[in-house]
């Protein structure tokens, strides 16, 4: 099994003046599912080297035990501060490609031509798309063969519109997630706030928060074995 993750480079959270980047758990749970249980995962992110850690992921109330793992991890830590740079990957050597969430996807993943390049590749060959929370961004200008909105028609999770407003950013972020997708025809679900909820859609797979992390990735898990 061989697996992508796809984190982001950005750090700035809107004009806030604020840090942001991408959220640990949202990493680390499902890295530790897959290898775990033998994948061999490779990291990339649109600049290459160390991508943003959301400095809010470090607080003491969002640490679980796949983070604190991460935290005595020193192999993993050298390795997420060397990712490969996202245009110089192909979909021709994974199984599946991941995108952990935070807020940074949203600024630097959407529009990003390679990325958006490298999820249709995984789509023409059948392969599995996932991405939890914030990461179904960029799934957004993502077009099947007809040049229409991949997501159109597709059952799909992401960080909730009531979610985004208990966090204060409604204002902040570029688009709401749950609105984006709706509005290009994707069956938008979700669960309450803050419980893990995981939705599967033929290669599609997708999580809603940071509780959902390792949902997505037993999913992405069972498909692949």
């Amino acid at each position: 099994m061989n697996i992508l993750f796809v984190l982001t480079s950005h750090d700035q959270l809107g004009n806030t003046g604020e840090k942001t980047g991408f959220w640990i758990e949202e990493f680390a749970a499902p890295y530790y599912v897959l290898a775990d249980n033998g994948a061999t995962i490779t990291l990339a992110s649109p600049k290459g080297g160390q991508p943003p850690i959301d400095p809010k992921s470090e607080l003491a109330d969002f640490q679980t035990s796949a983070t604190q793992r991460f935290d005595d991890d020193k192999a993993l830590q050298e390795k997420l501060a060397n990712t490969q740079r996202l245009d110089q990957v192909s979909a021709d050597a994974f199984d599946a490609v991941f995108y952990p969430g935070g807020h940074g996807p949203l600024w630097d993943l959407t529009d990003n031509a390679d990325s958006i390049r490298l999820i249709e590749s995984f789509i023409a060959q059948n392969k599995i798309v996932s991405a939890v929370c914030h990461a179904p961004t960029v799934l957004l200008r993502v077009k099947d063969q007809q040049g229409n909105p991949w997501v159109n028609g597709k059952k799909v999770t992401a960080f909730s519109n009531s979610e985004e407003a208990a966090v204060g950013l409604t204002d902040v972020v570029p688009e709401l997630l749950e609105d984006a997708l709706a509005a290009l025809g994707a069956s938008y679900s979700k669960t309450d706030d803050w419980h893990a909820y995981c939705v599967e859609d033929g290669q599609l797979i997708t999580g809603q928060n940071p509780a959902s992390s390792e949902a997505v990735a037993n999913a992405v898990l069972q498909r692949i074995q």
